[in-house]
């Protein structure tokens, strides 16, 4: 299987955010191995050499690519101050302007080449980005240069959705209940303590707050959890869905719309009351990220370059880029969508 086979298995057969999750290889399919001490394997009695031990996988530097804002990027995200999408072979780009030309977006020097599929800031300077070998990447002038914080290549479990209450402490989430904590801006990564949710050991593939500050997880086999601390302990929710969900957009207070596989849509009004509705969607394309737009409505994308605009009452329509490729990620651009997926940056002018 190719290196795009893994990362793109999700946009072809409804499992998108784990195309992160079963890429095996380390460091996009070239990683450099420090060599041994000495530089050769230790010779045992009897003149034969004895196995050396696995030597550690360093980080690669990602490539400047000139068309990188044409190829497959896995997030997007505004800070305020400018647009950075994150994507293959460590790739992240920004641009001052909502714009799809590929002129008008820069790639800037990361150092790791792992698939990067979720970037989050708590402000326009400090940001942090995450992905495959269960990289995390940060960055402290607003996407302009970027530090390797974590990078665990042998645990072949990578990170998924990343999300950041302030400038100091954040969370993120991965394959097989991966879950890591920071309170020290990402000087330090540990794993979070709560069993409710991680002894099943599902992928967790969307961390979002809601509207009161509680934070809330979507995950495959129908994983809901929230917190109501700021992630100091999680409960488990019951779901409407027991396949894969890949992501959630905050609804009100305390409600969400929950998305995933062949086009299933759920809203509630209040996440813990275990009440959800399925949206009528008409349609199968599964749904893979999305935006609030001004006024409360929700934009999801996914498959086909399906775009589903949903009301707070759960009213749904469906529209479609004239591209027709897969979206992962979107956010809301001037009555319209700035979007990212198989074939890069996508504008969107109008849902109407």
């Amino acid at each position: 299987m190719t290196h795009n086979e893994k990362l793109l298995g999700i946009l072809a057969a409804a499992a998108f955010m784990a195309a992160a999750v079963f890429s095996a290889s380390a460091q996009d399919e070239g990683a450099e191995a420090a060599p041994a001490e000495g530089g050769e394997a230790p010779v045992v009695e009897g003149g034969e050499a004895a196995e050396a031990p696995a030597a550690p996988v360093k980080p690669r530097p990602a490539e400047i690519m000139p068309l990188t804002a044409k190829n497959l990027l896995l997030d997007v995200y505004y800070t305020g101050e400018r647009y950075i999408a994150v994507g293959d072979r460590g790739g992240i780009i920004a641009a001052t302007q909502p714009s799809a030309k590929a002129s008008d977006w820069t790639q800037v020097p990361v150092p790791v080449r792992a698939a990067l599929t979720a970037v989050h800031f708590p402000d326009p300077k400090h940001g942090w980005a995450v992905g495959h070998d269960a990289a995390i990447v940060a960055t402290e002038d607003g996407g302009q240069t970027w530090t390797l914080q974590h990078f665990q290549p042998d645990m072949e479990k990578p990170l998924l959705d990343v999300l950041f209450l302030d400038a100091t402490a954040g969370y993120a989430v991965g394959a097989y209940g991966l879950f890591l904590q920071t309170s020290d801006a990402g000087k330090t990564w540990s794993e979070v303590e709560a069993p409710a949710i991680r002894e099943e050991e599902v992928h967790f593939n969307a961390l979002i707050k809601l509207g009161d500050g509680s934070l809330f997880i979507a995950g495959e086999s129908g994983m809901l959890a929230a917190s109501g601390d700021q992630g100091r302990t999680w409960s488990r929710l019951k779901s409407p869905y027991d396949s894969s969900l890949f992501g959630a957009l905050p609804v009100g207070d305390k409600g969400a719309v929950i998305f995933g596989l062949r086009g299933n849509v759920y809203l509630s009004q209040d996440v813990r009351s275990n009440k959800w509705t399925k949206l009528e969607t008409h349609s199968v394309a599964s749904m893979f990220g999305g935006a609030v737009l001004p006024g409360g409505d929700l934009a999801l994308v996914g498959l086909n370059g399906v775009i589903l605009v949903t009301s707070p009452d759960g009213q749904v329509r469906a529209l479609q880029t004239p591209s027709g490729t897969p979206l992962s990620s979107a956010v809301a651009v001037n009555g319209g969508l700035l979007a990212v997926g198989e074939s890069g940056v996508q504008s969107i002018a109008s849902l109407q």
